[in-house]
């Protein structure tokens, strides 16, 4: 096995931007699968000329360094070239979640300022509704026919990008973009004030990234990552998608998770690497052994959190031998993970994660208090770090960007400690934010929904455990005088607006919520009375099963 620097240094150096990256690994592996999608695959030379005629498409449609243009769809080799085409022209590319409602893609729409969407078909009728009311209406295009269309019958009529690729004759071999830090991707988050916040990064931290990622898990020209995590997420993009571009390794792109379908996917598609989330491995854990098959070539798995009986259940009984666990934010990835060659220190946020260039600098993270003040091993405050992956800040939002850090260490709002061997453990978030299938969730972005029902007076959520070893959420709910709503009503009132992710499974009904001073709600006092809020709680997936 080559060491990661070995890995790097099999390619030409390059200039630190996604083409850059990308025509550095064509000069050496140009006929090697670069793309894998249901069978069907690219080279690493047939990626660039992808990227570089959706490039021309993009061009022709006028879209130049600065402008941003959003994606949203499951996972298609169409995000891929687009990311890379939007890196070629300095533009922005902006994923977004398909299964966003209405007023959540409009917001995001908006507030990037897009000039153009590609979406899938199945969420077109999001975005026409989405794109109503915008100030300035971008341009639509469909990534590819829907399955079951007639002949070139598509959605409203709209273009496909699929066609217009075609259609492009000579096509101008790509350069890159002036500078590879100039900001090349937005990640949509929630943060506390109930809306999505742009994560802007620029493409050398999206290939520093990458680069990264070979170390974290030693990967090599020959693996094939299996990528089943959605390219709107910065597990798939800055690891699974950089990370395998950086070793000139395959990556291996499946539309979205499925738990029945895993084991048999990796069988076919001859995985030797995959990235998870808490709640993927979780399910993969409970559903039948019936669903494994023996004989797959997977070897290493990524994701967090990991305890002791996914170990041995991945280790002995499917003989994944090699699980890594990390740490990670959208606006720092890659920050910590247990060192790849041990010791590991199960459950643990890990080590600094190392750049394969020894000369790199490392991420320096620390303890602190309330003040600022380092703390000793073993003490608990807040995660903050100083890293070289770090975004560029928050699009639009000066103020949240200030308040993201503290005499230049960024402030994670998540509660750990370090043990004496420079282990970090996780211990509780300080934000409002809910953590399940992977996705962060505001919690005010929920009271403010389920708070705009008609019969609703106030609401609040809050996490609750999860047997998927993420979290579940809980929406206590009091209700307008002379006003009624059943549990199923509220949920059908979040389906409508919100994605499935966002959606509460728990309906908790109470007279009153408990407020500070200054009339916020004390969630914390609400999490105190847990137990009680969930034992009368209307339980939504036990009403729907």
């Amino acid at each position: 096995m080559r060491s990661p620097l070995e890995v790097l240094r099999l390619y030409p150096p390059h200039d630190g931007s996604l083409i850059g990256l990308l025509q550095s690994r064509v000069a050496v592996a140009a006929s090697r699968p670069c793309l894998v999608f249901e069978g069907h695959s690219h080279t690493y030379a047939q990626v660039l000329e992808a990227a570089a005629r959706t490039a021309a498409v993009l061009a022709a449609r006028g879209v130049g360094a600065g402008d941003r243009v959003a994606v949203m769809s499951h996972n298609h080799p169409s995000t891929v070239f687009l990311l890379l085409a939007l890196a070629s022209l300095g533009a922005v590319m902006v994923p977004i979640n398909p299964d966003y409602g209405v007023a959540e893609a409009h917001y995001v729409l908006g507030h990037a300022e897009v000039c153009g969407v590609v979406c899938s078909a199945e969420a077109w009728p999001t975005v026409e509704q989405a794109c109503a009311g915008l100030q300035q209406r971008p341009w639509c295009l469909l990534n590819a026919a829907p399955a079951d269309a007639r002949e070139a019958e598509t959605p409203g009529g709209i273009e496909l990008l699929d066609d217009l690729l075609r259609q492009q004759k000579a096509v101008t071999p790509l350069v890159p973009a002036q500078a590879a830090d100039v900001t090349g991707l937005f990640i949509y988050t929630s943060g506390t004030t109930g809306f999505p916040k742009g994560v802007m990064h620029s493409q050398r931290t999206l290939v520093a990234a990458g680069e990264c990622f070979v170390a974290r898990m030693h990967l090599q020209p020959e693996d094939r990552l299996l990528c089943v995590l959605p390219l709107f997420h910065i597990n798939a993009i800055f690891y699974s998608l950089a990370g395998a571009l950086a070793a000139g390794a395959t990556l291996i792109l499946a539309p979205r998770f499925s738990a029945s379908r895993f084991w048999s996917l990796v069988h076919e598609t001859g995985a030797t690497e995959v990235n998870t989330i808490a709640a993927a491995t979780s399910i993969l854990l409970r559903r039948p052994r019936s669903e494994f098959r023996p004989g797959h070539a997977l070897k290493k798995i990524y994701g967090a959190p990991f305890d002791a009986e996914t170990y041995r259940v991945f280790q002995q009984e499917f003989g994944v031998q090699t699980l890594i666990e990390g740490y990670g934010m959208s606006e720092i990835p890659g920050v910590l993970s247990n060192p790849f060659d041990g010791p590991h220190r199960v459950g643990s946020m890990g080590r600094p994660s190392p750049h394969p260039d020894p000369s790199a600098p490392l991420a320096e993270p620390r303890i602190a208090d309330d003040s600022g003040r380092f703390l000793a091993p073993g003490e608990v405050g807040e995660l903050v770090v100083r890293t070289p992956l770090l975004m560029q800040g928050y699009y639009r939002d000066p103020e949240q960007t200030a308040a993201a850090f503290r005499d230049g260490w960024f402030r994670t709002g998540d509660l750990a400690w370090v043990d004496g061997e420079g282990y970090f453990w996780f211990v509780a978030r300080q934000k409002d934010i809910i953590r399940r299938r992977g996705e962060n969730i505001s919690g005010a972005e929920l009271d403010r929904v389920v708070g705009s029902h008609p019969a609703v007076m106030e609401a609040a959520a809050i996490a609750v455990p999860s047997e998927l070893g993420e979290d579940d959420i809980l929406v206590a709910v009091v209700l307008r005088p002379g006003q009624q709503a059943s549990a199923e009503q509220i949920g059908a009132w979040c389906r409508e607006r919100l994605a499935a992710a966002k959606v509460p499974r728990y309906v908790a009904w109470v007279d009153s919520l408990p407020h500070t001073p200054t009339h916020r709600v004390a969630k914390f006092k609400l999490r105190e009375t847990l137990a009680a809020l969930r034992a009368q709680a209307v339980d939504l997936e036990a009403v729907q099963a």
